[in-house]
């Protein structure tokens, strides 16, 4: 599957647009990651939990976009965005989507 966040794919030619394929996850923060994050508040640096848990959260909302795309048929997927939003305090929703379209052969 080919995923680009172009609006195009270099030297081939689409055939049809199925639609927008997409894939979510909400994910929740631990009670001991946030104790972590407090410690690293007060010296700096990158709070890698956080980073670690939006990553992992990202990958499947993506895995979950390519796994509809396929569903639909789809070649490849063009004009690839995630968006972030927060669902409540402490939990956040990632979306991957995009156009998910056939190529000519």
């Amino acid at each position: 599957m080919i995923v680009t966040t172009a609006e195009a794919i270099p030297g081939r030619a689409i055939s049809d647009t199925l639609g927008i394929a997409r894939g979510n996850t909400i994910r929740a923060r631990h009670v001991g990651t946030d104790i972590i994050a407090s410690l690293r508040n007060l010296v700096g640096g990158e709070v890698g939990e956080y980073t670690k848990l939006m990553a992992e959260a990202r990958e499947q909302a993506y895995d979950r976009m390519v796994a509809d795309a396929r569903q639909m048929g789809a070649d490849a997927i063009i004009a690839m965005r995630f968006t972030t939003s927060m669902v409540t305090q402490g939990a956040a929703e990632i979306l991957a989507y995009g156009t998910a379209v056939t190529l000519e052969r």
